[in-house]
């Protein structure tokens, strides 16, 4: 057991260091020497997780679709709302998502995987609009396809740009100006008073409790 946590610590600490230099340098500039030299792990260790850049690259590729995890909400636009507002929070602290994200934005020599991260996005977003449909939240006559790739295509958009002016530091805000448009053409009117467009608070941890000297 201690064992497999000392690998899957190595695991994380080479995934984390690639991601910061491809997330700095893009895939095509980076090495793995630089990814060693953020580790201090020897090629060996390297080569036994990851036999070559790619390989890491494939994995990092693969966060993108380990953090679209679907809020457990009974009113499913709200669920979509959140699920964009939650991914837009972890861009902000997530170097691995970060990198994850450049990687499947830019044109590089990096073979992608057959169902790309957009691929993923789009089946989560088209499934809860269904049952969102199904529970009479949907606005008649509105093509959940084109509503999809709206979403999708519109928070790529965004998050590009937050990285470009501010580091992705107003990333919330934009996703939440977002919803404040798209809202009025997707949820019937009954809805619109009951979504929250703004994130939920993040709970501060407990400070341990003092002992007695």
């Amino acid at each position: 057991m201690a064992q497999q946590e000392r690998g899957n610590r190595s695991r994380r600490s080479i995934l984390e260091a690639a991601a910061r230099v491809f997330d700095e340098r893009g895939y095509d500039a980076a090495s793995t020497n630089e990814i060693l030299a953020s580790t201090g792990l020897t090629r060996g260790a390297l080569y036994h997780h990851f036999p070559s850049k790619e390989a890491i690259a494939s994995a990092l590729v693969a966060a993108q679709s380990e953090a679209l995890v679907v809020p457990d909400q009974p009113v499913k636009l709200q669920a979509v709302i959140d699920l964009t507002l939650e991914f837009a929070r972890r861009l902000q602290h997530d170097p691995v998502l970060r990198a994850s994200v450049r990687l499947a934005v830019e044109q590089t020599s990096f073979s992608r995987p057959a169902q790309t991260p957009y691929e993923q996005s789009n089946a989560t977003i088209l499934d809860l609009l269904r049952q969102a449909r199904e529970q009479g939240e949907v606005l008649p006559g509105v093509d959940l396809q084109e509503a999809t790739s709206t979403i999708v295509g519109a928070f790529t958009g965004l998050q590009v740009m937050s990285q470009v002016y501010s580091n992705r530091q107003d990333l919330p805000d934009r996703v939440c100006a977002l919803w404040r448009f798209l809202l009025p053409g997707l949820a019937t009117p009954g809805m619109l008073a009951r979504l929250r467009t703004a994130p939920l608070p993040q709970t501060a941890p407990q400070a341990a409790p003092q002992t007695a000297p």
